[in-house]
This record gives C-alpha cells, sequence and structure tokens, in this order.
C-alpha cells in the first residue's frame, strides 16, 4: 500500500467538503444547539444584537452565522 498521498493534508479539499446550506439533505431540521449557541453568542455582539431567532432551520442558522462572522470581520 501506497503512502505516498495523504487526503488530509491537500490544500484544497474534494468539492464535497462544502455545500451550499440550501443543498444541504438536513437543511430543514431544527438548527443544532451548537448552532443556536454560537448564533446567540455573534447576535450579541453585533451592534444591532441581529441574527438570533427561536425556530430557525439548519441552512438558516448557518446562514445567519457566516453573515454575522462576515459582519464582524471573523
Amino acid at each position: 500500500m501506497s503512502q505516498d498521498h495523504n487526503p488530509k493534508l491537500d490544500e484544497h479539499p474534494g468539492s464535497n467538503t462544502v455545500k451550499n446550506p440550501d443543498e444541504w439533505t438536513s437543511g430543514e431540521d431544527p438548527m443544532t444547539g451548537a448552532q443556536a449557541s454560537y448564533l446567540k453568542t455573534l447576535s450579541e455582539e453585533a451592534p444591532d444584537g441581529e441574527g438570533y431567532e427561536d425556530g430557525l432551520s439548519k441552512a438558516e442558522a448557518s446562514k445567519r452565522i457566516d453573515a454575522l462572522k462576515h459582519k464582524l470581520n471573523r
């Protein structure tokens, strides 16, 4: 068995590692506890407190997290 290639060290991993939240098969499931916690933290740091809302789906929470991270330069 060849040990020349280690996919963990690939500079550009395969295209299936990043998916648009709109394409997630579980995107309509309720957001996870981790998403809710992180979104709440980011929302508290945002100047206008925007972002957090109860009842979001996984996909919507992910999009809001990404938007807040961008807005907060993270």
